[in-house]
């Protein structure tokens, strides 16, 4: 008995490519789950019959040749289990998806399945200030400049804030206790984005607490760092508002000023021209800006392919 090879059905011989692919367009818009109860399939072969059709949108998509990538990771389960997600800023969408955790070695497969040539390509790598995604740009790609982004770096200052109203909340006396109590987000938020009732807390707890009154300006002010075209009115601007850090006793806030001054060159280039005209301040919103694309995900690497990959984070990286 002699079995023939037919182009047009899918890897399931029970169905075709054309329905394989429809399977694969509707995940795009729902979930296995509701896939599979539409077309009464079970679970397992409607992820199967995806998992195809990523296959063929990553083999169609190529090899990508960024400018300026975003460098970020994403947990896959609880525990600490993390991918890397790397984005073309400039096309905005995720171009690889891989890794075993954030180390120097995952960041590196990267590199490594772009190529030498396409890696020197790389002007801008926008991240946190993660160490090991740091150490390997600068190794792989030394050419790029080095951008850390505003979302974690206010996240940062954000917790300096918090350790603050924590501290001032074990210090006061029980009656004094009733003003921060609460007042975690209030604190934490832009004063533009605040409700109207959010606004009359806020302006109570800054009225009784002084120097939560204080860090919470220094907060508010520190944005402004971002406003600079130039690197040297930039750190005049940091050198001013870390001297009004003294004598104000807040712990968190010139540990977080050290930090600062650590990664300043990674912040600085910002104010490189060339880099405001990408008008990239933000990795996370990079990521977002991925997951909203509908153009297929590329696939650098050689040792990652797509029937390794969860589904939904290619979803939620890709839009595929």
């Amino acid at each position: 008995m002699k079995r023939e090879a037919l182009d047009f059905l899918a890897d399931n011989v029970h169905f075709t490519k054309r329905f394989a692919f429809y399977v694969g367009r509707r995940c795009r818009q729902a979930s296995i789950r509701d896939v599979a109860k539409e077309l009464k399939l079970d679970w397992d072969t409607v992820k199967a019959l995806e998992k195809q059709y990523m296959q063929a949108q990553l083999k169609r998509a190529g090899t990508p040749g960024p400018r300026a990538v975003g460098i970020d990771e994403i947990s896959i389960r609880k525990g600490h289990s993390y991918r890397i997600v790397v984005s073309d800023l400039v096309r905005k969408r995720a171009i690889w998806f891989g890794g075993t955790d954030r180390s120097e070695a995952s960041m590196a497969q990267f590199y490594e399945g772009l190529g030498p040539k396409k890696t020197r390509k790389i002007q801008l790598a926008v991240m946190d200030m993660w160490k090991p995604f740091c150490n390997v740009t600068k190794d792989k790609a030394p050419q790029a400049a080095i951008l850390f982004d505003k979302f974690h770096i206010m996240r940062h200052l954000g917790e300096a804030l918090d350790k603050v109203r924590k501290a001032e909340y074990a210090r006061v006396n029980g009656k004094n206790r009733r003003f921060i109590k609460g007042q975690k987000y209030n604190l934490l938020s832009r004063y533009q984005n605040l409700t109207l009732e959010g606004k009359r807390s806020l302006k109570i707890l800054l009225a009784a607490n002084k120097r939560l009154n204080t860090a919470y300006i220094l907060k508010e002010a520190f944005g402004q760092l971002w406003d600079y075209g130039r690197e040297g009115w930039a750190r005049r601007f940091f050198e001013n508002w870390r001297a009004s850090l003294k004598w104000q006793r807040l712990g968190p806030y010139e540990r977080f000023a050290d930090m600062i001054d650590r990664h300043w060159d990674g912040i600085a280039a910002y104010c490189k021209p060339e880099t405001r005209s990408r008008s990239v301040s933000s990795k996370a919103s990079t990521t977002k800006s991925a997951c909203s694309s509908d153009e297929p995900m590329d696939c650098a690497t050689k040792n990652t392919s797509a029937s390794r990959f969860s589904p939904a984070c290619c979803r939620l990286c890709s839009g595929i």
